[in-house]
């Protein structure tokens, strides 16, 4: 195994190869800072004094890889992330120096409107996003990875002096029925919400001889469990008047169906850029899918797969069963020691 990280300062290299002796990259679906990174190293002369010094706060990157080292030399490795450095902290003499550090959204969400904002004069969703993305990173690369790479008509929304640009951000990623993280790369992805139905399986983990699964435990729970909801929309910049819609589970088979054993549980959404029943009712429908799916967690030990995104779809083989589930969040260690821990959310047993 190996593990590459080096330090940069705008485009230059500060240190080719910091000498790490700890730390992992967390990966979680749920934060709205992607990917963080936790570090050691041993060196307390690497602890920074000053604003320029490497690992300063100043700006100073860490690009971060884990690999492999075949027998004949050669390293084939796949990104963790680029990591802003937020706290360095330390022993002055004897060390270690440990380090936290943020993937790029870190930036959008410091950068609170200056003044209020809108979405008027860019009449497409993954326009909008790119105005207020590159309004702080003017070089900031943008994917759209959606099916079709659609990119549908944004309504006018406004946001206040002081709001949180990255939320504004993720509300027009939600309004096309989407989300929107920093991937390995460092790129601003616009992806689909995952679905465990039809997504592409992209690992196996197996328990016995050759396979990578070490413990699995896992949960099943009511919370997160809805069966229907209430999209509302409502934007006085548009000068529409209020509107909204609600999609309920009337399957008769559902075991979370409207009015069964399960019970009435509705979740409220909303969105300003939502400015008609119609945007409403579609943005209901496809939010119920994944409120009426089954909270099934199972937490993981595997041995490490770097190349892991958030969302990605994986099969679990355990007890004689096979279950797919969505990658909610995880764990790589930069050291050749430990495993592995996975939370994987909306767990459905594979059929043959």
């Amino acid at each position: 195994m190996t593990v590459s990280v080096s330090a940069m300062l705008g485009s230059l290299v500060t240190i080719p190869a910091v000498p790490v002796t700890d730390g992992a990259v967390t990966v979680d679906r749920g934060s709205k800072v992607r990917r963080s990174l936790s570090l050691t190293v041993a060196d307390p002369k690497l602890l920074p004094w000053g604003e320029a010094d490497p690992l300063a706060v100043y700006g100073q990157k860490l690009i971060v890889t884990r690999g492999i080292r075949f027998a004949g030399g050669q390293i084939e490795s796949v990104p963790l992330g680029t990591f802003r450095i937020n706290e360095p902290s330390g022993d002055t003499l004897y060390g270690p120096v440990t380090l936290t550090g943020q993937s790029s959204e870190c930036y959008i969400i410091d950068d609170k409107f200056m003044a209020p904002a809108s979405t008027r004069g860019y009449a497409l969703c993954v326009d909008a996003m790119e105005y207020l993305i590159r309004q702080t990173l003017p070089d900031a690369v943008i994917v759209n990875a959606t099916a079709g790479t659609r990119n549908p008509a944004c309504a006018i929304a406004t946001w206040d002096t002081g709001a949180d640009r990255w939320d504004a951000v993720q509300q027009i990623a939600l309004s096309m029925q989407a989300e929107m993280y920093v991937d390995a790369l460092d790129r601003f992805v616009i992806a689909d919400i995952p679905n465990v139905s039809t997504a592409s399986v992209v690992w196996d983990i197996a328990e016995g001889e050759g396979g990578t699964l070490m413990s699995v435990a896992r949960t099943m729970s009511r919370t997160t469990v809805y069966n229907a909801i209430v999209a509302s929309g409502e934007n006085t910049a548009s000068g529409v008047a209020p509107v909204s819609a609600v999609a309920y589970d009337t399957n008769p088979l559902s075991p979370t169906r409207w009015g069964g054993p399960f019970g009435r549980v509705p979740k409220y959404i909303s969105s300003a850029l939502w400015v008609t029943t119609g945007a409403c009712q579609a943005a209901a429908d496809y939010a119920l899918f994944d409120a009426t799916a089954r909270n099934v967690q199972l937490s993981i030990a595997a041995i490490p797969n770097p190349a892991l995104e958030a969302g990605d779809c994986l099969r679990i083989s355990h007890t004689g069963r096979k279950e797919l589930a969505i990658a909610q969040s995880f764990s790589i260690p930069l050291t050749a020691e430990g495993s592995s821990s996975l939370t994987l959310r909306g767990g459905k047993e594979e059929t043959p």
